[in-house]
């Protein structure tokens, strides 16, 4: 297949590199410092859980002309640069397929607009990571939590997805083919969204967050918020599993969500592109913001939490742990076991007198 990947970060450079590997005939669109870097040392990787480290040497464009010609473009860049690719894209009439991996709460529409809905394929990368200068470390995320994720405006599995799908299969990548990929990213978002914000509240650091319990106290809220925010307009929570978000009582998160912050991996994963991607955070709190306001769902944590997207706003003192956790869900929980217990040894005990 040939590919253009339309965005040289760190992401695109490590699907470029690892397509490029496994047969595909891949270019990568890069300006500036990034182009000179790739053109000098190609795409250097580093794997961050090993410090194992691979050198790919790709095609690299400059522009994108209208008479350019492609299988499929691949665009991975922030939200807030999806507007400016876009005139470039809808000139180019000659690559029937691009497949849009960003993130994005607003839905669609924007895209098909410009591009009509027969180019458009949306999805979702499954890793993360930084650069720094010409090399890209990365971390992939598990396939069970994350996988890479395709789908058809309309979620039918189409003989081009399954081609899609193959080409990053056949590169090493999980893939999961989804049926509402609308719902899944503004899922991502309601769950991304108040994870960066809840980072920048403690300064940029994963560390210090996982330390600071208010914080994380915090981010569990305005998930749960953004998550009835969707459930109001009936968007469904995706991927199914996520839904356990709202009914673990909050000190068993709060402990979770500590525990997975006081990692290299949130590190690399989270705190690196949060700490380099403020616009972008700016760009979905806006989004999410606007669906709450038609939802007419109340969402003070989440908004709270927006707010240090702003690097003037100082951080929470590390530590801080004022705000009460809220215990009811665990008494209702606990009544609910109790309740199905007593009717068990009740049952019990009915049955041996039956006897």
């Amino acid at each position: 297949m040939n590919i253009l990947f339309y965005g040289a970060g760190v992401l695109g450079s490590l699907y470029a590199a690892r397509l490029q590997e496994a047969g595909h005939d891949v270019s990568v669109l890069a300006r500036g410092q990034r182009l000179a870097d790739l053109c000098e040392h190609g795409i250097v990787l580093e794997e961050a859980a090993t410090g194992r480290r691979s050198t790919t040497r790709v095609r690299v464009v400059e522009q994108l002309a209208p008479e350019d010609a492609y299988d499929l473009i691949v665009l991975l860049v922030r939200k807030n640069q999806v507007s400016t690719v876009l005139p470039a894209l809808a000139t180019n009439c000659n690559t029937p397929n691009v497949l849009f991996m960003v993130n994005n709460a607003a839905g669609p529409g924007e895209i098909v607009h410009a591009l009509g809905p027969e180019r458009v394929l949306l999805g979702f990368p499954g890793a993360g990571g930084q650069r720094d200068g010409h090399v890209v470390r990365y971390n992939h995320v598990s396939g069970l939590v994350q996988p890479t994720t395709f789908d058809e405006l309309d979620g039918r599995i189409t003989p081009r997805l399954r081609r899609v799908a193959g080409a990053f299969r056949s590169a090493g990548f999980p893939v999961a083919l989804s049926r509402n990929i609308d719902a899944w990213l503004k899922t991502h978002v309601a769950l991304v969204s108040p994870i960066a914000n809840a980072i920048y509240l403690a300064g940029g650091d994963n560390y210090r967050l996982a330390h600071t319990r208010d914080g994380v106290v915090l981010m569990i809220r305005a998930i749960r918020e953004s998550f009835r925010v969707l459930q109001a307009l009936r968007v469904p929570i995706t991927p199914p599993k996520l839904r356990a978000i709202d009914w673990v009582p909050e000190p068993v998160l709060v402990a979770a969500m500590q525990r997975a912050l006081d990692t290299n991996w949130a590190e690399v994963v989270m705190a690196r592109h949060a700490n380099v991607a403020r616009d972008e955070m700016q760009q979905l709190a806006i989004e999410f913001q606007a669906l709450a306001r038609t939802a007419s769902v109340r969402t003070p944590a989440m908004d709270y939490l927006a707010t240090f997207i702003d690097p003037d706003v100082p951080p929470v003192g590390e530590g801080s742990a004022q705000i009460k956790l809220d215990w009811r869900p665990v008494w209702r929980t606990l009544g609910a076991l109790g309740t199905l217990a007593g009717l068990g040894l009740g049952l019990g005990l009915l049955r041996r007198r039956r006897r």
